[in-house]
């Protein structure tokens, strides 16, 4: 049977390394997972039985597409808590997860064959649910001297009709603070480019909090998850905030598109926005383990990073050690036992001299990961991948 060309992505190879942990997991090997980025932790215990008690008081069936609207109400209190924003419900829609909101979002703002820019390194699926829309994503290389984040000096000669940024940005967990958003916004406003803000990794952050584009604008497409600061990646609900003239596309797009996101994970994000004081913890943790990464990663031979502002991630430049991110993270994984994920997922180019370590599991299971990789580098006297 003949297949489509815009079927033909990449890998998300972050799931490949994940499968072949999984593997030497059920042959018997203990693995420390440091390559994807989920949570340790379950959803909130208040959430999961707020769900039990709907479960047993009624049926859970179609909500309306755009989402319950207690739960859009409650998002749109969110922005005033963490950011001062006064949001109208309206303009919440609540997704399938963020990949849903980014299907969406791509389909609602871009026509086919449109230029669309996203800053390298960068979550990896930005690039290829572009290209399965019949779109053309644009790697912006980003320097290390702006922490890995997108400039205006970085768009001047780039030709699009999008721009995706992440703050925090995954994999670098590095951030834009308000005077760097801003002028980003303001270049893209400039120039008539949709602005698209993914802010999954915010509530993650370890000194100033991050900065939501709705600060600056209403004229963007903001993007969030309950997977990540919520800790329910499982349960697959996300949300997108949108100008108000788009309301009725985006809903007429989600209604053919999902119906409508699943009803038992809205209820069971409703009530995690309530569980300040658990999400709270789960941040503490988090800030235990990114010392404790800082502090052992040098320690084991990765010495070329740099502190994350937010999320769970460490980005390391291997440049001194490798060349072939890709054998090398899976040398580690099957000579030490500690997953990572191989650069190429968020930069096809310089992607091949770096790793990504993900720090969101429990601080025993860091701990372990870290001596595992001193023991296994202190094998490798050469520097160089056997």
């Amino acid at each position: 049977m003949k297949s489509s060309s815009r079927g033909a992505v990449d890998p998300f190879i972050v799931m490949d390394v994940m499968e072949e942990a999984r593997r030497l997991e059920a042959a018997g090997r203990s693995i420390i997972h440091m390559e994807v980025g989920q949570p340790g932790t379950p959803a909130p215990e208040a959430a999961r039985e707020a769900l039990a008690q709907a479960m047993a008081t009624g049926s859970l069936g179609y909500t309306v597409a755009l989402g319950l609207p207690e739960l859009r109400s409650g998002i749109a209190a969110l922005y005033r808590r963490w950011y001062g924003v006064d949001l109208d419900p309206a303009r919440v829609v609540v997704t399938s997860g963020s990949s849903a909101a980014f299907l969406l979002a791509f389909t609602a703002l871009f026509e086919a064959g449109d230029r669309v820019g996203l800053g390298e390194p960068g979550y990896p699926s930005y690039r290829q649910i572009l290209r399965a829309l019949s779109l053309r994503p644009v790697g912006i290389p980003t320097q290390v001297e702006n922490r890995l984040q997108p400039v205006p000096a970085d768009l001047e000669s780039v030709e699009m009709a999008g721009l995706i940024v992440a703050s925090p940005s995954n994999p670098t967990g590095t951030m834009l603070d308000h005077a760097a958003m801003t002028a980003l916004i303001s270049h893209c406003a400039g120039r008539g480019i949709s602005f698209v803000s993914d802010e999954i990794y915010h509530g993650l952050h370890y000194g100033a909090r991050a900065v939501s584009a709705l600060e600056i604008t209403d004229d963007c497409y903001v993007i969030n998850s309950f997977s990540k600061y919520f800790s329910m990646t499982g349960w697959r609900v996300g949300w997108m905030v949108v100008p108000e003239d788009h309301i009725r596309t985006v809903e007429r797009l989600a209604q053919n598109m999902f119906i409508c996101p699943p009803h038992a994970s809205q209820i069971v994000a409703l009530a995690a926005l309530g569980c300040i004081d658990e999400l709270e913890a789960n941040r503490t943790t988090y800030a235990k383990n990114r010392q404790l990464m800082l502090e052992g990663l040098p320690l084991a031979g990765f010495t070329k990073i740099a502190p994350p502002d937010g999320a769970f991630y460490v980005y390391a430049d291997v440049s001194d050690l490798t060349g072939d991110s890709l054998a090398f993270a899976r040398e580690i994984l099957h000579e030490a036992g500690v997953a990572v994920t191989p650069g190429l997922d968020f930069d096809p180019v310089r992607g091949r001299q770096t790793l990504r370590f993900s720090y969101a599991r429990a601080t025993g299971d860091i701990i372990e990961g870290l001596a595992r990789l001193r023991a296994f580098m202190a094998l490798r006297p050469d520097g160089n991948v056997r």
